[in-house]
């Protein structure tokens, strides 16, 4: 009976670890600047650096060993296969929301099935989600043109 609750102990850890999810580079940038312009949880100054480094303007300053953290509780995409021009995204801060449609629910939905996050598809409905999201980026490090600078980790689907 004890090496059947270690392997079940075991067997739960794993299932649990390999949830997480991992992104760096380009698409974690992406993923994060485009999380960042709708996050009120940012200062105006880190949303205008998130947004000029995603345009690929890179000429601005920022405080060395200072970094920028984007995070969001959950984000749900869904687009209609049916009635093709609907796409929406909601994406959840703490007690705060924001929801996308058109084009900018199209760009996250788009980034999110990037960094690996599966479809899943019901009546008539693509749907795209994640949670816990927590990105980091360097921008000096990322101004340095190298591949690094940001990071992110969430969980893919919803809460």
């Amino acid at each position: 009976m004890t090496r059947m609750a270690f392997v079940l102990v075991c067997a739960l850890i794993a299932s649990e670890s390999a949830s997480a999810a991992t992104a760096s580079g380009s698409s974690a940038l992406a993923l994060a600047a485009l999380v960042a312009a709708d996050s009120r949880l940012l200062t105006q100054q880190d949303r205008s650096v998130m947004a000029r480094m995603f345009a690929g303007y890179l000429n601005f300053r920022y405080p060395a060993n200072r970094k920028i953290t984007i995070k969001a509780d959950s984000i749900v995409c869904r687009a209609s296969n049916v009635d093709i021009t609907q796409r929406s995204c909601e994406l959840t801060f703490g007690s705060k929301k924001a929801t996308l449609s058109g084009r900018k629910a199209h760009e996250l939905f788009a980034t999110i099935a990037e960094v690996g996050v599966p479809p899943d598809a019901g009546a008539g409905t693509i749907r795209e989600s994640l949670s816990h999201l927590a990105c980091t980026i360097d921008p000096n490090e990322v101004k340095q043109k190298a591949g690094g600078g940001a990071t992110c980790n969430f969980d893919p689907g919803a809460p």
